[in-house]
């Protein structure tokens, strides 16, 4: 097993919050009509409230 940088992990862990974010961000405006920005802005505290219990099932 090789070493770890120990300033790679907060970095590695930032990268996985910003493509977790865009996931969410993406699926909201997939599900929302595209014209309409205002549904895409209710969208997402749905979502993301999906996703963290969803998250928190899985533990």
């Amino acid at each position: 097993m090789f070493p770890v940088d120990p300033l790679l992990i907060p970095l590695f862990l930032v990268g996985l919050a910003v493509l977790c974010a865009a996931l969410v961000c993406v699926t909201a405006i997939v599900r929302a009509d595209r014209r309409d920005v205002v549904a895409v802005v209710r969208a997402l505290p749905e979502l993301a409230a999906t996703l963290t219990r969803f998250r928190r099932r899985r533990k």
